[in-house]
């Protein structure tokens, strides 16, 4: 995610910008939508309670030990993380209409990202259920917000899209990103393992984005 927001989305909507309006009134563009799309995130999260939100870090433990209305947070959990993937579905979308290379980098990131998300419905439907399948189905709703997301950039936005517009959003979900990779990824990581085996998880991380992107461009 940090790759992909750096390199390619954040130089391309600086390209785009630049291209238009000049060096200095571009980059000011740039970084506007930039940090707009880390604010937007961080917004999201402060609004949706620490006990499910998505983007706080929990172990299976702490889901397992709540045990009051456990089906509660998990239907909560499915709407918050439906807000955050909704419009991860449409700059997916926006990204492959434009470069199919960069959208399938965007959509692998997206979809690591997601694991511990569909985690965080599955495990206390579970345990107020006892239901696999119910617990699978609530995961499987909470991911659909990202193809919805795409379906509505596809018939709603499509007619819209122009290199500004293409700019802007680059931009925006290069901050959404970044924040969420500081936010969240990162210290799970150093949660769950060792100091440096997260920075060396992270590299690999990087190479693989960076080989794809050359493999496929």
């Amino acid at each position: 995610m940090i790759y992909v927001s750096f390199v390619e989305l954040f130089v391309q909507s600086q390209q785009i910008f630049t291209n238009s309006h000049g060096f200095k009134l571009g980059m000011l563009f740039a970084n506007a939508c930039f940090f707009i799309g880390m604010f937007f995130i961080g917004i999201i999260d402060r609004l949706v309670p620490s006990g499910e939100n998505p983007h706080e870090i929990k172990t299976v433990e702490d889901l397992e030990n709540k045990n009051n209305n456990l089906m509660h947070l998990g239907i909560i959990s499915v709407i918050a993380i439906g807000i955050h993937n909704f419009p991860e579905g449409i700059a997916t979308f926006i990204a492959a209409y434009e470069a199919p290379s960069l959208g399938i980098a965007i959509a692998a990131a997206i979809a690591i990202h997601n694991i511990p998300e569909g985690i965080a419905v599955s495990v206390p439907v579970y345990q107020a259920t006892g239901n696999k399948r119910k617990a699978f189905i609530y995961s499987l709703v909470s991911g659909l917000a990202e193809p919805i997301g795409a379906l509505i950039a596809f018939l709603i936005l499509k007619p819209f899209i122009s290199q500004e517009l293409l700019a802007g959003i680059f931009a925006f979900v290069a901050g959404i990103m970044i924040f969420i990779s500081l936010d969240e990824l990162l210290p799970a990581a150093r949660k769950y393992g060792e100091h440096h085996l997260s920075i060396y998880g992270l590299l690999i991380g990087m190479a693989v984005m960076a080989s794809s992107i050359t493999l496929l461009g």
